[in-house]
């Protein structure tokens, strides 16, 4: 079982969700504009001896839905 949670959402409550996670052990699927975009895992449910340094998945083709705040410059920060 897994909840999902919108990119929003997430950023508003991250730290009581970092919290959640590790105390009920239930997957958090992050989304932005409806879809998956990141999963927030205990870090007990990774596999010892794995890497995680190659373990991410660039799932856009636009460069800016890496590197935008979403917000306008002067509005960040």
């Amino acid at each position: 079982m897994e909840r999902t949670i919108m990119a929003s959402k997430f950023k508003e409550q991250c730290l009581a969700l970092l919290d959640q996670v590790g105390l009920d052990h239930v997957p958090i699927v992050i989304t932005k504009r409806g879809r998956p975009v990141a999963k927030l895992v205990p870090v007990d449910e990774v596999p010892s001896g794995r890497s995680t340094r190659r373990s991410v998945r660039l799932n856009s083709e636009e460069e800016a839905d890496y590197f935008s705040t979403g917000e306008p410059w002067e509005q960040v920060g």
